[in-house]
């Protein structure tokens, strides 16, 4: 019934709209100014949210966006109690506080208000096929820029890229090499692959991509970041979009990884929940691409070298040069696209530090980006694209809004002051709303991609280390360099980073210091703000499993292998000298070997020599292996001494297939919010305890030192 009065023709007339339009603004602003008492507040709090959780039950888009404005409604009508009601401060210190809350709010809610523009209406391209004509497809370069990563991160790169299914003449495979190393040359010889070096490092990836630009001739460039492995279909799904619109600038494809993050690592999270990055990849990206303003995102990307080479090149003002370029494209009326469909894979970083790092540098590039190239201004860009960018850029300065919500309560139980002045029933009657109806909505946005409440714990790790570039940067666009994440490490001992967690012990100490105070208050105080003190420990409380989780990442787990293992069941077989053959499929796989389910009772004595046989659809390849260990229906097998040729087999086989990543995309339970809730308590639980293990085993030591040295 919806849809029929939606689609009737009476809304297609401009005057109806207009008049519709003009109606439901003036309802929306008496909706959210309407004063209330606390009884009416909390009849309509009641009302409107469970409004929602019924709308929540029901599938469908429009149904999305009723929950959409059901929540900036209740966001709105507390930002408007919050203006008018509550910050009459009476002192200095109550305004310091309160002040620096409100802002911190205000800066949630706007980021609150354009998430919701950006992912309410993902576009959901679909790949466009290529014209039946072979000699019309266009010809490509692949560069495959490199730095200071070693050669086994980069050789499934490059294997990976030779086998993509494309017109051998139009195909040409770079390997773009910073590091001018002799054996990178000697490998791209042997393979038949380009190789290419300049002689320095100016402006770091944007420079080696742009001096490769001036000495290749192709139409399109796809760019893969050296540890980014590509699928055989990457540019057959992806080019068809270029043939169909010829404004077509950029595509970008999302990114996957085949290892954990340092987040899934250290909290055991890989593959039970979705990672920090998912969130862009499943449902920003896809909800820009509506507005004409996906961003490139440095790899996994195909972009059209004549208007690349209009804007000149890939950008070298920013360290985040990839958004800079696609902002730069867009702002010359070009189009840019993004398609959600993982046809390439890569490392993840692998410790926290390294993770913060590169988390800094796109922190700064997007300062320096709003600073010299802000989206809000100049020409070429259309409302909906200047939105898109600016959420972009707004998102990283999360920093300091976040800090101030870690210690806001802080101020009520240390120092006494008021930064709400409003009772506290009145507080939780307006606030509460807010927080519900954003909660489940994002969830029914994000559930695929995001798990509630982790979005804090995230932001929490990162905020102190971003804070300063970020604020840096926006002061003065030219302070800071381009810093490379590094790939393909090693963790040979578990260890806890004190270093890096150092922010997070203190948080921790200080709200737990609050946290006493407010019990102390409690059991020795008047009573007269009882409930205003309980809001303000809960808040605390819930502060205090933020910054405990926090400190679960920093303890880092030991990572052996530096070649991470990809779980997928592919057809194989076992070919054993005697001329037998056993068929069996793989469990995992990487470049170096792979494990095998087989049937109970196969046993295999660890250092035989078999051959193991990998098929896909019609092709069979085969690879020498060396058993390393049998038992419980399970083989695992090391690859013995392959060619280049046969490294490159391997990859087309497993790495580079069609259906490698799409299959696990996006496929996770949907967001349950208080399972998600539970989730993190346990982490931050973890955590502390963690803190505390740690803590007792430098004491002890000390406690051994110092006993000895009295009792000599």
């Amino acid at each position: 019934m919806a849809h029929r009065i939606a689609n009737a023709p009476l809304w297609q007339h401009p005057a109806v709209r207009l008049a519709v339009s003009i109606l439901a603004g003036v309802l929306f602003v008496i909706v959210v100014s309407v004063p209330l008492d606390l009884t009416g507040q909390i009849i309509f709090a009641a009302g409107s949210f469970a409004g929602a959780m019924l709308l929540n039950k029901t599938p469908g888009r429009m149904t999305t966006l009723a929950m959409t404005v059901l929540s900036i409604t209740a966001s709105m009508r507390y930002i408007y109690w919050r203006l008018t009601d509550t910050i009459g401060f009476d002192n200095p210190i109550d305004a310091f506080f309160g002040y620096g809350l409100l802002l911190a709010e205000l800066y949630a809610l706007l980021v609150l208000l354009l998430g919701y523009f950006q992912t309410a209406w993902p576009l959901q391209r679909r790949p466009v096929p290529m014209p039946a004509d072979m000699a019309t497809w266009p010809s490509v370069d692949v560069f495959i820029p490199t730095y200071n990563e070693p050669l086994d991160v980069v050789r499934q790169t490059v294997f990976s890229a030779i086998s993509l299914d494309w017109p051998s003449d139009r195909l040409h495979v770079y390997v773009l090499d910073d590091g001018r190393r002799p054996e990178f040359r000697a490998f791209c010889e042997e393979l038949g692959v380009g190789y290419l070096i300049r002689d320095n490092n100016a402006h770091a990836k944007a420079g080696n991509i742009n001096a490769a630009l001036k000495t290749t001739s192709s139409d399109y460039v796809a760019i893969f970041d050296c540890d980014h492995i590509p699928t055989r279909s990457f540019l057959q799904v992806c080019m068809g979009w270029f043939i169909r619109d010829p404004q077509l600038a950029m595509l970008q494809t999302p990114h996957v990884f085949f290892s954990p993050d340092p987040f899934e690592k250290n909290l055991d999270t890989f593959h039970a929940m979705p990672n920090e990055g998912e969130l862009f990849y499943g449902i920003v990206q896809d909800g820009n691409d509506l507005w004409n303003a996906a961003f490139f995102c440095g790899s996994c990307a195909i972009i059209k070298r004549a208007p690349l080479m209009e804007v000149g090149g890939i950008a070298v003002e920013t360290v985040t040069e990839d958004a800079h370029t696609a902002l730069k494209l867009n702002r010359r009326g070009y189009n840019t696209a993004y398609l959600e469909i993982p046809q390439a894979a890569g490392l993840a970083t692998e410790s926290l530090s390294g993770h913060v790092g590169q988390r800094i540098r796109w922190a700064r590039g997007m300062a320096q980006i709003c600073r010299i190239d802000n989206p809000l201004l100049g020409p070429g860009l259309h409302f909906g694209q200047r939105l898109c960018y600016l959420n972009a850029m707004l998102h990283f300065f999360y920093g300091l809004p976040r800090l101030v919500f870690l210690t806001a309560p802080l101020a009520y139980l240390l120092f006494g002051a008021h930064v709400f002045q409003a009772t506290a029933l009145m507080i939780t009657a307006y606030a509460l709303p807010h927080l519900a109806h954003a909660s489940i909505t994002n969830s029914r946005i994000q559930g695929r991609f995001r798990y509630s409440f982790w979005n804090e714990v995230y932001e929490s790790v990162l905020a102190w280390y971003i804070m300063r570039p970020v604020l840096v940067a926006f002061a003065n666009p030219k302070l800071g360099k381009f810093n490379v994440t590094a790939k393909g490490g090693i963790i040979e001992e578990a260890y806890f980073d004190w270093s890096i967690a150092r922010p997070y012990l203190f948080l921790l100490v200080v709200n737990l210091f609050g946290f006493g105070v407010g019990i102390w208050h409690l059991v020795f105080g008047s009573g007269a703000e009882t409930t205003t003190l309980i809001i303000n420990m809960v808040w605390t409380f819930y502060n205090i499993i933020l910054t405990s989780a926090s400190l679960a990442v920093a303890s880092e787990t030991r990572q052996v292998r530096s070649t991470p293992r990809v779980t997928a069941a592919l057809p194989a077989a076992i070919r054993f000298p005697d001329g037998r053959t056993l068929v069996c499929e793989t469990g995992d796989f990487s470049h170096n070997g792979l494990a095998l389910t087989v049937p109970p009772g196969t046993h295999l004595a660890t250092g035989s020599r078999i051959d193991i046989s990998l098929f896909r659809s019609d092709v069979e390849g085969t690879f020498p292996a060396v058993v390393t260990f049998s038992g419980n229906g399970r083989l695992g097998v090391r690859f013995d001494d392959l060619s280049l040729q046969q490294q490159a087999e391997l990859a087309s086989l497993t790495f580079a297939r069609a259906d490698a990543w799409v299959k696990s995309w996006g496929q996770r339970q949907r967001d349950k919010p208080l399972t998600s809730l539970k989730s993190v308590f346990a982490i931050g639980i973890r955590g502390f305890g963690q803190v505390l293990g740690n803590v007792v085993k430098i004491v002890r030591p000390r406690r051994a030192v110092s006993r000895s040295e009295a009792s000599t």
